[in-house]
């Protein structure tokens, strides 16, 4: 078999003994012209290599290899046809013979340019609509420096061009050499890459989300913070901490409280962790009730408790509800003996050690015995629970009696909604039921935030996490009761809504 060239020498050497014989030459002109043109615009290209279909979007296309040439024709029989034309080119006028001849040799010259021009390495594109269309200078262009491609070797996916050079990612700025890769828009990336920038990552174990079994990406997300989690750390006891409740992140470590609980770093900084030291705080909330016409006229004990000391003492109370599954404070009306935390543990590692307890027994002087609160919760959250106990003892010394779940606990969580508010939002931004119990007093309560300077940014944060916590509550009397107690707050004052529970039981509409 003869090669391309081989072929192209053979038809230019049989050209030129022709040529000799001028009565023949126009109609072998013709024949020659089409044999160096090769196929029409149109005609289906026999050599076109094939192309895998199925992995458009992240398979690269590599150059074909150089086509086979088409077996060879019968030479015999195209000399003979063109001999046989160029006899019946003698039968015409000499005018009209040597005006096709001057056509047939511009012909002759324009073929064998274009032969010769011809690159049999031409990048074959898989997703053009034909090969053998025209396509203009410049029709492609490459998708990350935007220049023309031109000639020579080029890659191409789902209708884009790129230079070899310019085929990198777009993350990591190295050349993309695998066979797979992810494209995103216009941009390619290393599949790694791409994982890294847009797959969502585990909060706490520090992995990529893993796809459920339908192929997507589940995960959990904190409602308040926003921190995404596998769904299977909510049952391989992965500690929460027990004030922000955020899940403990595999590179750090909580403070554990000895009890079964756990405190983050940003909460153990305002922590509060023994009965003296939460002295101050629940005086200063006390002043909060006097300057909201309030005052609390009996001295009422508070104490700082373990969680196990709680309990006890909720068992032994007859009054409820409580919050479940966590109750953190309690306002006592029965006569028991209290275990308190006497003075503040120091930190060991991430354990608290020496802790001093006190065993203290409480008698019943008046309506109310004693408040306890959970220990080792941070200031704020401390605050709030003061100021919802208190609330309840306040009730109780001012004769509100048989008041069902939903209104006592309500009408507490909007006291220690009030109080948060006060704590972490400047005045000119809290809401009108802040100073509106007394009709008489026109003053606003004073701000009774207990720590010099103002409060962090951190702790302002948890702050208003506790009010979401307040705010967004599911069970019927503390989050039922809050919304249906601070709606009539709002509408009708603080004064006008304790004084419409005192005559009625219940809320006014």
């Amino acid at each position: 078999m003869l090669s391309t060239q081989t072929i192209s020498c053979g038809v230019l050497s049989l050209c030129f003994s022709l040529l000799s014989n001028a009565e023949r030459r126009s109609s072998f002109m013709k024949w020659l012209c089409t044999f160096l043109k090769g196929q029409k615009p149109g005609e289906p290209n026999r050599r076109r290599p094939r192309v895998t279909a199925g992995e458009e979007e992240d398979t690269l296309w590599q150059p074909p290899v150089r086509p086979k040439n088409d077996p060879p024709r019968n030479d015999n029989e195209e000399l003979d046809r063109a001999i046989a034309e160029s006899l019946a080119e003698d039968a015409k006028s000499p005018k009209e013979r040597n005006h096709k001849g001057d056509n047939n040799d511009e012909d002759l010259a324009r073929a064998i340019q274009d032969s010769l021009n011809m690159n049999p390495y031409t990048p074959y594109n898989p997703y053009a609509p034909s090969q053998a269309q025209a396509q203009p200078r410049g029709h492609r262009v490459c998708g990350r420096c935007k220049h023309e491609i031109g000639h020579g070797h080029y890659l191409s996916c789902m209708g884009i061009y790129w230079h070899p050079q310019c085929f990198r990612c777009c993350s990591c700025g190295h050349p993309i050499r695998e066979t797979e890769f992810t494209l995103l828009g216009t941009d390619p990336y290393h599949k790694l890459c791409y994982k890294e920038l847009h797959h969502p990552k585990c909060d706490v174990c520090l992995q990529f989300i893993p796809t459920n079994r339908s192929g997507l990406i589940e995960y959990r997300a904190h409602p308040f913070w926003g921190q995404k989690y596998c769904p299977l750390h909510e049952q391989d006891r992965t500690p929460r901490c027990c004030s922000c409740e955020k899940m403990e992140p595999r590179n750090t470590k909580y403070m554990s409280l000895g009890d079964g609980r756990s405190l983050c770093m940003e909460c153990l900084g305002s922590a509060v962790m023994d009965t003296g030291e939460c002295q101050p705080l629940y005086h200063s909330i006390r002043d909060y009730y006097e300057g909201m016409n309030m005052k609390l006229d009996q001295q009422i004990p508070m104490l700082l408790v373990e969680r196990q000391a709680l309990n006890e003492a909720m068992e032994g109370e007859s009054k409820g509800p409580h919050h479940m599954p966590e109750t953190r404070g309690l306002c006592l009306s029965e006569e028991q003996t209290v275990t308190s935390i006497l003075r503040r543990p120091r930190i060991g590692g991430n354990r608290l050690l020496d802790m001093r307890t006190q065993p203290q027994k409480l008698t019943r002087r008046c309506e109310v015995t004693a408040i306890l609160v959970l220990y080792g919760l941070p200031r704020l959250l401390t605050g709030s629970i003061l100021a919802h106990e208190l609330m309840h003892g306040w009730l109780r010394l001012k004769g509100y009696r048989n008041l069902n779940a939903e209104v006592e606990e309500g009408i507490c969580q909007v006291m220690s909604y009030l109080w948060l508010e006060s704590e972490i939002l400047p005045a000119s931004s809290r809401h009108a039921p802040s100073s509106s119990y007394a009709s008489s007093s026109s003053s606003s309560y004073p701000p009774t935030s207990s720590k010099k300077g103002g409060i962090s940014h951190t702790e302002k944060k948890l702050g208003e996490f506790f009010m979401h916590q307040i705010a967004n509550d599911t069970s019927t009397a503390y989050g039922d009761g809050f919304r249906t107690a601070y709606a009539a707050v709002n509408k009708y004052g603080l004064r006008q809504t304790l004084n419409h529970i005192r005559l009625t039981g219940g809320f006014p509409v």
